[in-house]
C-alpha cells in the first residue's frame, strides 16, 4: 500500500534524522523531495504545495529549530500535517431512524457492489440488522452478484428481478425492512463509465425518496486525482457525506488518499484493503500516516488480531501452553488462527519498519512453507498429532509421502515444534515466577501469540 510514496518518505527522513541544526536551506532541501514525491503520488498540485508551505512554516518556528532533536522534531511536523491532510480523525457513520439508509454511489468498476457487502459485513458484526438493497437495474448480474454475496455473508438481500424503476424497488424495500425489523438498508446503485446527466438525476430521485442518513462514493484508489473529480461531481449533486477507497492494497501511490479530504471537504470513511469480505477497515487517518512514513500500525494489527482468533480456543491453548502439554493439534490450530488474519505481507506491513523488512523477500515463500506445514500435520493422524513421540521413522515416510514431502522436512516441522514446546515450558515458568512478585507477562487478546515464539 503507497509503496512507491512510502519508499521516497524514507529516504528523506533517514536525511533528516541525523541533522543536528535545522536551517531554511536543508528544510528547502527536504521539502523539496517531499513535494516531488507527493506529485509522483498523482497528489493534486494544489494541495501538494500547501502542504508542503505549511510543514515550512511549522519547521521553521521557534519549537523546532530550539529543539534537542531538530530533525526528529520535523518529521514530527510533516507526520501531523499528514495527519490533517488524511482527515485528522476517523469518521464514523452516523446512522439514525428505523430504518437507517446507506446510498453507495460511484462510477461502473469502482467495486460499489463488492464494497456494500462487505460493509453490511461489518455492521451486522457491530450488532445492526443489515438488508442490502439491490437497486442496480443496468448492468447485467448485478442483482445476482449482490445475491451471492449476501447468501455468502449471510445478510438477506432485497431483489426485484424485472423491475426497472429504481425508486419503486426502494418503496418496497423500505416496506419489507420494516415487516422484517431490519434497521440498516444499503442501497446498492448503478454506475457509469463516465458522468452523466441522467445517472445523476436518477441518484437525486433515489436520495429525495429514502434520505439517507449517508451517501457514501466508492472511489477506486488507483485513479489517483481523477477519483478526486469524480467525488467534486458526485459531491455537488448529491452532498456526500463520505467515502469508501476501494483497492487500496494495489495502490502503490496514494494520491486519491492525500487529495480526496482537501479537495472534496468531506471524510473517507472506509478503505477496502483486498478482495475478501473481511478485507474492509475504518479508514484512521493517523494510522495510514503512520503506515505512509514507515511507522507501521500495531494497533490495526492488534485488532486483526483479536478478530480473527477465537478467544475461548486462544485462552485454553495458553493455558496448555503454560503447563507443557501443548500438542500438534494445538498446532495445527495455531497455524490456522494465523491463516484467517490474512496475507503474510500485509501482517507485516503493519509492523514499525515493516516494510523495509519486506523488501526484496519473498514472502510468498513463507505461505508456501505455512501451506505444506499445514499439509504434513493434516497428513498424521489424530494419535500422532496427540503423542507426537510415537513418530517412529516409519511413520514419519507414511507422512511425507500423504503430504507431498521428503522426510526432512516432517524432521524439520517436529524440530520447530519441539523447540515451540520447549520455548513455552520456559515462558510458562517464568510467568508463573514473576506472578510471584505480582508481575504478570503482556500478551495480545486472547492469549494470542505467533509461532515459532513470534
Amino acid at each position: 500500500m503507497f509503496d512507491s510514496l512510502s519508499g521516497k518518505l524514507q529516504n528523506v527522513f533517514r536525511n533528516l534524522r541525523g541533522l543536528g541544526k535545522i536551517s531554511e536551506s536543508n528544510v528547502s532541501d527536504a521539502l523539496r523531495d517531499v513535494r516531488m514525491a507527493l506529485l509522483d503520488a498523482d497528489v493534486q498540485f494544489k494541495v501538494a504545495r500547501d502542504f508542503i508551505e505549511s510543514v515550512k512554516q511549522k519547521a521553521l518556528g521557534e519549537q523546532v529549530i530550539q529543539s534537542v532533536h531538530p530533525g526528529q522534531q520535523m518529521i514530527k511536523v510533516i507526520h501531523d500535517e499528514l495527519v490533517g491532510l488524511l482527515g485528522s480523525e476517523n469518521a464514523a457513520l452516523q446512522l439514525s431512524g428505523n430504518p437507517a439508509c446507506i446510498l453507495m454511489c460511484g462510477l461502473h468498476g469502482s467495486g460499489k457492489t463488492t464494497s456494500s457487502a462487505k460493509l453490511a459485513r461489518l455492521l451486522s458484526k457491530q450488532g445492526r440488522s443489515v438488508l442490502l438493497v439491490a437497486a442496480d437495474v443496468y448492468r447485467p448480474a448485478a442483482m445476482d452478484q449482490l445475491a451471492v454475496l449476501g447468501e455468502k455473508l449471510g445478510v438477506p438481500v432485497f431483489v426485484k428481478k424485472g423491475e426497472t424503476d429504481v425508486n419503486r424497488i426502494a418503496n418496497e424495500a423500505l416496506d419489507y425492512a420494516r415487516t422484517q425489523q431490519r434497521n440498516t438498508l444499503i442501497f446498492d446503485t448503478a454506475g457509469r463509465l463516465q458522468i452523466d446527466e441522467p445517472l445523476v438525476q436518477e441518484l437525486v430521485r433515489l436520495r429525495d425518496l429514502i434520505k439517507p442518513q449517508e451517501t457514501l462514493l466508492v472511489i477506486d484508489a488507483a485513479t489517483g486525482q481523477e477519483a478526486v473529480n469524480v467525488a467534486t461531481h458526485f459531491d455537488k449533486a448529491l452532498n456526500l457525506t463520505g467515502a469508501i477507497l476501494t483497492k487500496l492494497d494495489g495502490d502503490a501511490r496514494g494520491g486519491a488518499a492525500l487529495s480526496f479530504k482537501s479537495v472534496v471537504g468531506k471524510p473517507i470513511k472506509f478503505m477496502g484493503v483486498g478482495e475478501k469480505p473481511e478485507d474492509f477497515e475504518p479508514f484512521h487517518p493517523e494510522r495510514m500516516a503512520q503506515r505512509i512514513l514507515g511507522m507501521g500500525d500495531v494497533v490495526s494489527l492488534v485488532e486483526k488480531a483479536a478478530e480473527a482468533v477465537d478467544q475461548e480456543k486462544a485462552m485454553a491453548l495458553e493455558e496448555k501452553m503454560r503447563k507443557g502439554t501443548f500438542t500438534l493439534d494445538d498446532f495445527l490450530m495455531q497455524l490456522r488462527e494465523m491463516k484467517k488474519m490474512g496475507p503474510l505481507e500485509n501482517l507485516v506491513g503493519l509492523l514499525p519498519g515493516g516494510s523495509e523488512m519486506v523488501k526484496g523477500a519473498d514472502l510468498s515463500k513463507s505461505e508456501r512453507e505455512f501451506r505444506r506445514m499445514e499439509g504434513i500435520l493434516c497428513a498424521m493422524t489424530p494419535g500422532e498429532r496427540a503423542t507426537p513421540q510415537i513418530l517412529n521413522a516409519r511413520r514419519r515416510q507414511r507422512i511425507a509421502k500423504g503430504s507431498g514431502v521428503n522426510v526432512a522436512e516432517v524432521n524439520n516441522v517436529l524440530r520447530k515444534f519441539d523447540e515451540m514446546r520447549e520455548m513455552m515450558r520456559k515462558l510458562g515458568r517464568f510467568q508463573k515466577m514473576m506472578g510471584k512478585f505480582g508481575g504478570k507477562l503482556p500478551a495480545m487478546p486472547g492469549g494470542f501469540r505467533m509461532p515459532f515464539g513470534g
